[in-house]
């Protein structure tokens, strides 16, 4: 039987594609496929199948395999390529139990066998071009995303010295040159771990396209928005989406300036006001995000003014620390940072009098409260503010 059908494999081939054709309607067009493709692997799987029903030695799975990459790469979704097995494979049983009652190439008990030996290796085969065809569509998703990361490191990189790259980035990676956007940096779970996992979709809701590069470190984005009155439902997305600290620099309208506003991005994922605070607006806290983008300006400043504050135990120094954080979050009220630190307000005055003999500075004194404020805020969010050692 299996050598009859060889026989007859030209003709066997153009019957099986025309019901392919007939059944499913990406293969009845141009499509992904080029002209013969479709004949060529439908002849090469079928052959394989009539010589391993012959018996024959030294057969592998790589008619299958082969089908299964080449469908992934042309983009051809897993269900038609495996819908085309079953069809071809439906008809090539049709055609041997035709045969054999047309030919009497086969007794009854000898055709129950072909049946179960072609299903056999219809089963086999569509899980070969199966497992092929998902190692290759997984290859080439990490291509493509690879690609696309290294076109939004040209896009924060500003073209590296080539203006018209970023206009060639912006194209394939089918953001506006001219618009509204904004650069988001959020700190990664873990190394080179995604911080905002499911962002895009996220932010396809609310109709803003967006472009992501992971690093290391951070999952870094740029986000490309209808009017900058959409930052809210920007910081709403990312705020549903964060599962660490984000940072979001202020609205720009070209993308050849977006290292700049990478950098401001930065500044605000470093200078979130409270430890809760999970998305940062670089224009939503001027004071910290000055003393992040100046740090060791403002490790100094931190230093010269509670130097002797910071030399004091941990227990004691955080303790002073949080009392005066607390005191400018509640605008100068003793009573109120009271109720926020479960004590008297006569404790947050004598804490505030140690603070002033330790800084030499008077809270009731504008120009030293300031000074107190810029050093707190140093050291808040510059965590390496110790004592200089030049002091």
């Amino acid at each position: 039987m299996a050598g009859h059908l060889l026989e007859r494999l030209p003709w066997l081939t153009e019957e099986t594609v025309r019901r392919i054709r007939d059944s499913i309607s990406v293969y009845r067009t141009a499509g992904p496929l080029p002209a013969g493709d479709l004949g060529e692997s439908v002849r090469s799987n079928i052959e394989f199948t009539l010589r391993r029903l012959a018996h024959e030695d030294g057969l592998s799975l790589e008619a299958p395999r082969r089908t299964g990459r080449r469908r992934a790469e042309q983009g051809v979704p897993l269900a038609t390529v495996q819908s085309a097995f079953r069809i071809g494979f439906a008809h090539l049983w049709e055609t041997m139990a035709a045969e054999s009652l047309r030919h009497g190439l086969a007794s009854s008990a000898e055709l129950v066998q072909m049946a179960t030996d072609v299903w056999r290796f219809n089963e086999e085969s569509t899980t070969a071009m199966t497992n092929a065809f998902n190692r290759a569509a997984a290859l080439l998703m990490l291509r493509r995303d690879q690609e696309r990361s290294a076109l939004v490191d040209v896009v924060l990189r500003g073209g590296m010295g080539n203006p018209g790259s970023v206009l060639e980035a912006a194209d394939m990676l089918t953001l506006p040159y001219d618009g509204t956007f904004a650069v988001v940096v959020a700190h990664a779970p873990g190394l080179a771990r995604h911080a905002l996992p499911d962002i895009e979709p996220a932010l396809r809701a609310h109709d803003m396209g967006s472009a992501w590069r992971l690093t290391p470190d951070a999952h870094i984005g740029i986000v490309s928005m209808r009017a900058a009155a959409a930052i809210d439902q920007l910081v709403d997305a990312l705020r549903s989406q964060a599962v660490r600290r984000a940072g979001v620099s202020p609205c720009y309208t070209r993308l050849d300036r977006t290292p700049q506003a990478l950098h401001l991005a930065q500044v605000a994922v470093a200078s979130a006001a409270r430890p809760d605070e999970t998305v940062t607006l670089f224009d939503a806290n001027p004071l910290p995000m000055l003393v992040a983008s100046a740090p060791s300006t403002a490790s100094r400043i931190g230093n010269q003014v509670l130097g002797r504050l910071l030399d004091l135990p941990d227990g004691q120094r955080d303790q002073l620390l949080t009392t005066m954080s607390t005191w400018f979050t509640v605008d100068g009220s003793a009573d109120r940072a009271a109720k926020l630190l479960h004590c008297h307000p006569n404790t947050i005055r004598y804490r505030l009098r140690r603070i002033e003999q330790l800084s030499g500075r008077d809270f009731e004194r504008r120009l030293d409260s300031a000074e107190l404020y810029v050093a707190l805020q140093a050291v808040l969010h510059l965590p390496g503010v110790v004592r200089d050692p030049l002091q």
